[in-house]
């Protein structure tokens, strides 16, 4: 699958699945713009090692999520890097631990316009110009929590419920097109945030990280491991190419048969 010449945007991608996502679509010959709260001086040899590695125009952009203006002004510098926004992958994603009555309002809003609005803010603004060139992907990242509820999880249940909502609507509005907007929800990743909460469990029980990881894999994924962030990307690929454009409105699980145990 090739998807040179094309222009991607992808939130939340200065580690993690986010630059997975990033490198492999770089790796298909798309250029790609990066999103986070790195400093630019930090991401340059980052963006040079994606431009070396893969022979495609690659940028950073540390815009605020929580300000709409700044998100104006993201998809502006994109749009003058590349002359286009073909796919947007929106992977941002901020979280906290609380029960309900506790919960901090100022993460509740938080939460809200990183996880939400800044998805609406994005899709709204890039739409216009993919109805032009008549090609479109927009990629929307859910979770196994999008189908369940969790203890003290409000913000990450409720957001991520909601990205499902925004994925349909979007998708009907571009039916017909070859624009499509699905969800893809992957289960339970080696991010840096997952590593660094399970090695804080291991020890305060005092057992090994891998103990803990099996412990910890145990209560979700049936598959017992690590979703793959090279597998998330590799079907956020395939959704981006030629062969997927019937494909719209949906909402993928990758995580080892959880939403269904």
């Amino acid at each position: 699958m090739s998807l040179a010449g094309k222009s991607a945007l992808i939130t939340g991608s200065t580690g993690g699945l986010g630059r997975a996502i990033a490198e492999g679509l770089a790796a298909q010959g798309c250029n790609v713009a990066l999103h986070g709260l790195a400093t630019a001086a930090e991401m340059k040899p980052v963006v040079e090692a994606i431009e070396r590695t893969h022979g495609v125009k690659a940028v950073y952009d540390g815009a605020d999520l929580r300000r709409s203006n700044e998100i104006a002004a993201m998809i502006g510098r994109t749009h003058a890097a590349f002359g286009a926004i073909d796919i947007l992958v929106n992977n941002a994603v901020v979280r906290y631990f609380s029960p309900v009555e506790t919960f901090p309002t100022e993460h509740w809003e938080e939460a809200l316009a990183v996880n939400v609005s800044a998805a609406f803010h994005t899709i709204r603004l890039t739409l216009p110009g993919m109805r032009t060139r008549g090609y479109g992907r927009i990629v929307n990242l859910a979770s196994p929590y999008s189908f369940m509820g969790a203890v003290n999880r409000i913000d990450y249940v409720t957001t991520k419920t909601a990205i499902l909502g925004m994925t349909r609507a979007v998708a009907l509005e571009t039916a017909g097109t070859d624009i499509t907007c699905n969800a893809v929800a992957p289960g339970t990743l080696p991010t840096p945030a997952i590593e660094a909460k399970i090695k804080g469990i291991a020890d305060a029980q005092g057992v090994s990280v891998e103990v803990a990881t099996k412990n910890y894999l145990a209560e979700r994924q049936p598959g017992g491991r690590f979703i793959s962030m090279e597998g998330v990307a590799a079907l956020i690929i395939f959704l981006c190419g030629r062969a997927a454009r019937d494909i719209n409105g949906t909402a993928i699980p990758l995580d080892c048969g959880w939403t269904v145990s």
